[in-house]
């Protein structure tokens, strides 16, 4: 449930502000392009698994979730309007914008997709290596008691 539920989140927050999805919110200046529905797609989907994977461990605050808030920042610059993006006119103009930046938006989609697979796949596999100790694993059944050992899953 909290995977659909960020992944919704995440859907909305990526097609609002760059007008995928029409809103009276907002209106973009260039068409939506083919690759920006499987980019903004794919981008709900995997931030989705990746917060899923923050809700019952705590975080150590280590480079996965911070990672993965840059790549989704990455999918929100590459599926915009690439004359909408303030900075990008400030920094090169429309003209520049279109000609210069317009063709680097897939690369940009692929490499923030590539980092949130990137960072999922590095929360899973800390999952799978140190999992969380069980109610009665310590033959207590008492929840939240520190289990004397652990060994890591092959």
């Amino acid at each position: 449930m909290a995977a659909a539920a960020a992944a919704v989140l995440s859907g909305v927050v990526l097609a609002v502000p760059t007008g995928i999805v029409p809103t009276p919110f907002y209106t973009r200046m260039t068409p939506v392009l083919w690759w920006n529905y499987p980019v903004w797609l794919a981008t709900a989907v995997v931030s989705g698994l990746l917060a899923a994977t923050y809700v019952r461990t705590s975080s150590d605050g280590r480079s996965p979730a911070k990672l993965g808030l840059w790549a989704n920042m990455g999918s929100l610059l590459a599926v915009g309007c690439p004359v909408c993006n303030k900075l990008v006119v400030a920094a090169i103009g429309v003209s520049g914008a279109l000609h210069v930046w317009a063709p680097l938006q897939p690369v940009a989609a692929a490499a923030s997709l590539a980092v949130l697979g990137w960072a999922l796949r590095r929360r899973l596999s800390v999952e799978r290596s140190c999992p969380a100790p069980s109610a009665a694993a310590d033959g207590s059944g008492r929840p939240g008691e520190a289990v004397g050992h652990f060994s890591a899953l092959p």
